[in-house]
């Protein structure tokens, strides 16, 4: 067999496209994944050691099924790995009772029957005095969520397509791509590639491969923070939830401390310029990255106020109404693209590697994906 023909190409190789090339291997096509940094790197959206699940999505309650079935995925994959990858952990969110975190919280939990429990200011005070805000916001607490170890996930998706036959390969960019609507070309700085059908998966680097198309997306730079704190069994997972908490001084989440010499997860969710390219990042966390995050810490965490233990910037690519894109590309049948997950779409890794594995193999899938849809933007 010609080695540089395969069933599938892959462009990217970390959250989701590390998931699709071990479904696509799993259906024993022939695939290629390439990654333009070494494999499972901190240079784009899926490192930072966890990341947070929740199946109460107040983001939208249509992402609800997707979450539902990325769960079974995760434990799936763990099942086959022998790997601890997806801890079960309660998240709590806190916000005012009509903003949109709470109503959010509450929507998809009544349409899709996932208990949570509504913490009133007296209860949140009580039952989590790690936190403190005053008589105007309100707790939702879900039992049903958890977090996931990002690298692990990555490297086990990338191990088992290697199982399967897949090649999967780091440091080798790709320069550009062509398709017939029968075939696709690739090239890269070593070679060039050809295969039935494409897979993007390319984090912010979409920006680039779907340029010509007009796909609205932008990057944000945010800085993960590991702090100290002042009374580490009062932050251990038995007794402090993860968290997404609205405030004054932006929107933060967060996590238990699950490493005692790192300190409590802590970042702030949006709240950055929105970037044209990846290449305007600036990947040194500075001073006043961190002086922003210490407000809110003063203000609603007290507790958390130690030393910063490490502190890593990450990538959001960015959609204009936060929602995902997963589709087929806008011209060519045989190009599946998933991009713009928006800062919290890493959960979703899982099943989007089986949708996108549904859509180059048979241009559709039994999963609801109306709502990402490139063509809602309407310029494509």
């Amino acid at each position: 067999m010609n080695d540089n023909r395969f069933d599938v190409i892959v462009l990217g190789v970390g959250g989701m496209g590390s998931a699709t090339a071990f479904e696509l291997a799993d259906r024993g096509r022939r695939v290629l994944a390439l990654e333009q940094y070494p494999l499972v790197h901190d240079r784009g959206s899926s490192h930072g050691q966890t990341r947070i699940t929740r199946k109460a999505y107040y983001e939208h309650p249509g992402y609800v099924p997707l979450v539902r079935r990325a769960f079974e995925r995760w434990y799936d994959l763990e099942q086959r790995t022998g790997r601890h990858l997806l801890t079960d952990c309660g998240c709590l969110c806190i916000g005012q009772p009509h903003s949109k975190l709470i109503t959010g919280v509450q929507r998809s939990s009544q349409e899709h029957g996932i208990p949570i429990d509504f913490l009133a200011s007296d209860d949140l005070r009580r039952r989590f005095p790690q936190f403190r805000f005053d008589d105007g916001f309100v707790g939702t607490l879900e039992r049903e969520a958890g977090f996931l170890y990002v690298e692990e996930c990555v490297r086990a998706h990338i191990d088992e397509a290697r199982k399967r036959g897949a090649i999967v390969r780091g440091e080798e960019r790709v320069i550009g791509w062509e398709s017939t609507g029968e075939s696709v070309s690739v090239r890269t700085t070593i070679g060039t590639y050809h295969a039935a059908k494409l897979v993007i998966t390319a984090g912010s680097w979409a920006t680039r491969f779907l340029a010509e198309q007009r796909v609205p997306l932008s990057v944000m730079r945010q800085i993960l923070f590991w702090i100290g704190v002042s009374d580490p069994s009062a932050f251990r997972r038995d007794r402090f939830p993860l968290f997404i908490g609205e405030s004054e001084f932006g929107n933060y989440y967060g996590f238990p401390v699950v490493d005692a010499s790192m300190g409590l997860k802590v970042a702030q969710h949006y709240g950055a310029p929105e970037l044209r390219d990846p290449d305007e990042v600036d990947w040194n966390v500075n001073d006043d990255d961190e002086s922003v995050l210490r407000r809110f810490l003063r203000e609603h965490m007290p507790g958390v106020d130690g030393k910063r233990g490490h502190a890593s910037v990450c990538m959001y690519t960015l959609t204009p109404d936060r929602h995902f894109i997963i589709d087929r590309h806008p011209q060519y049948g045989n190009v599946a693209v998933a991009a713009g997950f928006s800062g919290h779409g890493f959960k979703f890794a899982s099943v989007v590697g089986e949708i996108l594995a549904d859509l180059v193999d048979t241009g559709s899938t039994r999963w609801p994906i109306e709502m990402f849809r490139v063509g809602r933007f309407g310029n494509v």
